[in-house]
């Protein structure tokens, strides 16, 4: 058995009607794609409508893969603008009211409930903490710290220049510090590879 088809490959061959050569596409970058939608949007139901949708986008524009890119790097911009775009659907909803104490008869108040926000202040976990990252600065610090791409390959995805890349990271960095409770000093960030040296 010899190494495993390269994704452009498996691409031509999808383009010239093998439908198998897809399904291989999908099922060897199905966890990739739901794991990046899951630490963009933080919420496991969003992750998978936004993986779908992923591949449906994949899938009807695939002929625009122009192999300029790596496979991934153009799966990971798909990614993230089908992320986006379910983001702002979802802004877009109306929310239901909730009944404020104003609107209960006395009777249903019941005892008044301790207030523990103050104990939990410091106890987010990382998921819950990367949730209260701003979107811009969420994208490109998934992207960096936990897909471990190269901000080259962060700037393509993005379609943002490098500088605006490190600039997100680092505020990415700084913004989840805080949202976990650590000191407002900015975090310390771990050489990459991708960085120049001066």
């Amino acid at each position: 058995m010899g190494p495993p088809e390269r994704d452009e490959e498996l691409v031509r061959r999808f383009l010239l009607g093998d439908a198998d050569a897809f399904e291989r596409l999908v099922e060897r970058h199905r966890q990739r794609v739901y794991n990046l939608c899951l630490r963009i949007l933080g919420d496991p139901e969003d992750a998978a409508d936004a993986a779908q949708d992923t591949f449906l986008s994949v899938l009807t524009k695939l002929r625009q893969f122009r192999g300029d890119a790596a496979f991934t790097t153009w799966m990971h911009r798909v990614t993230v603008n089908a992320c986006h775009d379910l983001s702002r659907k979802r802004r877009r909803q109306p929310l239901l009211r909730l009944a404020g104490d104003q609107d209960l008869p006395e009777a249903e108040l019941g005892p008044p409930v301790p207030d523990h926000a103050e104990e939990m202040a410091g106890t987010l976990d990382a998921v819950a903490a990367l949730k209260a990252v701003p979107e811009e600065f969420r994208v490109a610090l998934v992207l960096a710290e936990l897909h471990d791409l190269a901000y080259e390959q962060i700037a393509k995805v993005l379609d943002v220049p490098i500088g605006t890349v490190k600039s997100r990271v680092h505020r990415g960095r700084v913004a989840l510090a805080r949202a976990m409770g650590s000191s407002t000093r900015e975090p310390e960030a771990p050489f990459r590879a991708s960085e120049e040296q001066p």
